[in-house]
């Protein structure tokens, strides 16, 4: 008998035991309303879920017979959370009580407290003797209590809520910048169409920049003739050929006369014709001439005052005669060559 009654006490003590709540197991949040012939039931389960876990909400509804109860439409009050899944039933019980039920799985946006708001639910009762709804209305309502509920975080509760400094506001962000190839291809086809251009206009600044005037073309020759010396007979002679020759080039240049083909006294007399020369630029020009040929062809030493006066002579000259020299085409880079003369010879070319 005592091992019976042992028996039977070890078996109502699993029964008891079994019936009670696990640990780390909680009991679902129940919420109970009443009016009238309708009762509503919310429950929500678990009742602190971890993050990243689903809730059950089940919301029941029973009424009499002949009361037409109005479910909330779907996901009502509910768009704070996501829906998982919706179940909705509908059934008559063996008392001709009307059971509605709307179960949901709703997923919390993050952790910490949060709630399930009031949900309404509508009915109007058709029972005989009563009134379908209140005064002034359409249905009786009722408004079921909120339910709070905490959603448990995976970090300890005794870990630093600041894991890392703030970073501050971020900027917004930029657009993708826009790619360069369609610019270098535009660049590279307006260098291609603007090169022969290019060419053309450096072309013609360089021909521009070498064109002058017979005037600075001949003054150019003297001042390079007057830094060279002229210390020995031999360096006189080739002073007055150079200095003769630029003279005779100038006249070409600046009146077209044929003047370093001519002998002295074929470009004398050629000057007496030409309308652009005055009487004083003939007689400087013959005085300068004839001192020029003593030296070259008679072997005449001119003395300092006689050099002096021939470059006084050729440089007011080109002086005088400046105004409305033609342009042509002069690189002053290139040498300018002495051409020796002969005391014999009859014509005097390039003097």
């Amino acid at each position: 008998m005592n091992r019976i009654t042992f028996f039977l006490a070890l078996v109502a003590s699993i029964a008891i035991g079994s019936l009670t709540p696990r640990d780390g197991w909680a009991q679902p949040i129940e919420k109970v309303s009443q009016s009238g012939p309708v009762s509503v039931a919310i429950s929500l389960d678990p009742p602190e879920p971890l993050i990243g876990d689903p809730v059950t909400l089940r919301i029941e509804v029973q009424a009499e017979q002949d009361v037409e109860v109005l479910m909330p439409e779907f996901g009502e009050a509910l768009d704070r959370f996501a829906i998982v899944d919706f179940v909705p039933r509908e059934a008559i019980d063996d008392a001709g009580k009307t059971i509605l039920s709307q179960q949901y799985r709703l997923q919390p946006a993050g952790s910490g407290k949060q709630a399930i708001p009031p949900i309404l639910i509508e009915y109007v009762d058709n029972r005989p003797d009563q009134r379908q709804a209140p005064e002034g209305f359409d249905a009786y309502e009722i408004l079921t209590d909120a339910i709070p509920f905490t959603v448990q975080s995976v970090l300890p509760e005794d870990v630093a809520a600041d894991l890392n400094p703030p970073l501050g506001r971020l900027e917004p962000r930029q657009p993708p910048a826009p790619a360069r190839w369609p610019w270098v291809l535009a660049l590279v086809a307006v260098c291609a169409a603007a090169t022969p251009f290019a060419w053309r206009a450096y072309t013609d600044w360089q021909r521009r920049r070498r064109r002058k005037s017979a005037y600075e073309v001949a003054r150019w020759r003297l001042d390079q003739l007057l830094r060279q010396p002229r210390i020995s007979a031999d360096e006189i002679d080739t002073f007055y050929v150079d200095l003769s020759n630029l003279v005779r080039h100038y006249l070409e240049d600046r009146f077209e006369l044929r003047a370093p083909e001519l002998t002295t006294e074929e470009f004398l007399n050629s000057l007496q014709a030409s309308p652009d020369m005055t009487r004083d630029h003939q007689s400087l020009l013959r005085e300068f001439l004839r001192q020029a040929d003593l030296v070259k062809f008679a072997g005449a030493v001119p003395s300092d005052a006689d050099i002096a006066r021939s470059i006084d002579a050729a440089s007011q000259f080109l002086e005088e005669t400046r105004e409305n020299a033609p342009l042509m085409e002069f690189d002053q880079d290139e040498p300018q060559h002495s051409e020796p003369q002969t005391p014999a010879a009859t014509e005097v070319r390039n003097v």
